[in-house]
């Protein structure tokens, strides 16, 4: 990688972290620059304005994270139910990059800025419509060979799914406790065990 591209990579990484515990709007460029020690004209080098850089971070940080994350857990074999689950307890417990306090960050960033930039509002609502068509192509097939009950609708257990994933992420950020967490999952389990 080019000493450009490590530059700019630093920038977008710093930037996310700095965002993801402040707020997108809170975060100045010169707090940016600070942290990431480069001087004004390289940042305004690889960006030329702050939203240009918020965009990089949603197309080049957050939905790579979010494909692997949301998206490729589903290429394994099992019935999709208990792949959401699996995953989302990974994403609410164990995951070490999401915190706790700081809740959601494509959540955060839906509430913070899709009503302001529609830029930003189209490359989320990729976000969440491909996690949601994931959810339903791999519902539908499960239903298919008799592993999720026929008579349920895929597209309201995928609604249903990511409502409470981002909901309980701003309970939990409320709160400074998984202990919502696993209430949420627990909850999520019986429903889904009422769908076999």
């Amino acid at each position: 990688m080019k000493k450009s591209q490590e530059t700019r990579l630093n920038i977008l990484r710093k930037a996310f972290d700095l965002i993801y515990q402040k707020g997108y709007q809170t975060t100045s460029v010169d707090e940016i620059i600070a942290t990431t020690q480069v001087t004004k004209g390289a940042f305004y080098y690889h960006f030329k304005t702050k939203d240009e850089m918020g965009l990089a971070i949603l197309n080049e940080l957050m939905i790579p994270t979010f494909k692997n994350n949301f998206i490729e857990p589903f290429k394994n074999e099992g019935n999709p139910l208990d792949i959401i689950h699996g995953m989302l307890y990974y994403l609410l417990i164990e995951s070490e990059d999401l915190k706790v306090e700081y809740g959601c960050p494509a959540s955060n960033f839906t509430q913070e800025m899709a009503p302001w930039n529609i830029d930003f509002t189209k490359a989320l609502n990729t976000l969440s419509l491909d996690w949601e068509k994931t959810m339903i192509d791999a519902i539908e097939k499960a239903q298919l060979d008799g592993t999720v009950r026929k008579d349920v609708n895929a597209k309201e257990i995928a609604v249903f799914v990511m409502s409470g994933y981002w909901g309980v992420r701003n309970l939990g950020k409320l709160e400074n406790s998984k202990s919502v967490y696993l209430v949420y999952l627990k909850g999520l389990k019986n429903y889904f065990d009422s769908l076999k």
